[in-house]
């Protein structure tokens, strides 16, 4: 049997390029009970960092216009998409079938004990439950998870084990900060609810996910 040649510039023209974080990462075997996650936001972070669409590098999409401590690493899960069937759960549950998918990859809080001083990283991330969040009439859930193997957190398998003061500070961050001084925003958390309805969540994005890509590849 012959043994599998190695192409050297092949294997170092791959090096000069760096994955995308939302399309070039792969969310991970284990999906939806432990997935990878992009983080591109930190809790000493004063600036909102984002992730550009196009390149993947992150950029500074805006200063934040009040003092707003993001109390948990903040990203999102590779190739996941708010589409069709994450508007559909919201939609079906509240009764509001207006509601549309935002557009984005599915957000993610990650807690952890650890103090992580820069985003742009990848993490294993165990969900534990979510924020059904409507921006207008856009879903926008937020999945609470846990970093996996947390000396602190990860003994926790679901949102009703986290204290109530760490959801509340989580919910009233999600609520302002995309407050703008003198603007009203029509936003609101609807629900908090479980693992096993993250895991759905989570699932349902991947498959939006593969139909926004059907539909870039060939419309």
């Amino acid at each position: 049997m012959s043994k599998k040649t190695i192409d050297p510039i092949g294997k170092l023209m791959d090096l000069r390029f760096r994955s995308h974080p939302w399309h070039g990462i792969e969310i991970g075997e284990e999906c939806p009970h432990t997935v990878t996650s992009y983080i591109e936001m930190v809790p000493t972070d004063t600036v909102k960092y984002e992730a550009d669409k196009a390149s993947g590098y992150l950029t500074i999409d805006r200063p934040q216009k009040y003092s707003s401590i993001l109390p948990a690493l903040y990203g999102f899960i590779p190739q996941t998409y708010c589409g069709a069937q994450v508007a559909k759960l919201a939609g079906d549950i509240l009764k509001r079938p207006e509601i549309v998918g935002d557009g984005d990859p599915l957000d993610i809080c990650v807690l952890t004990e650890k103090e992580i001083t820069h985003g742009d990283i990848l993490v294993q991330a165990v969900p534990i439950g979510g924020f059904r969040m409507i921006d207008g009439t856009e879903a926008d859930d937020k999945i609470i998870a846990v970093l996996k193997n947390d000396a602190v957190y990860s003994g926790y398998k679901d949102i009703n084990d986290i204290p109530a003061p760490v959801i509340d500070r989580l919910r009233h961050y999600f609520l302002t900060y995309k407050d703008m001084p003198g603007e009203k925003r029509d936003c609101e958390i609807t629900h908090i609810y479980s693992a096993k309805e993250a895991h759905d969540v989570i699932l349902r994005a991947t498959k939006d996910y593969r139909k926004y890509v059907e539909n870039l590849l060939f419309s």
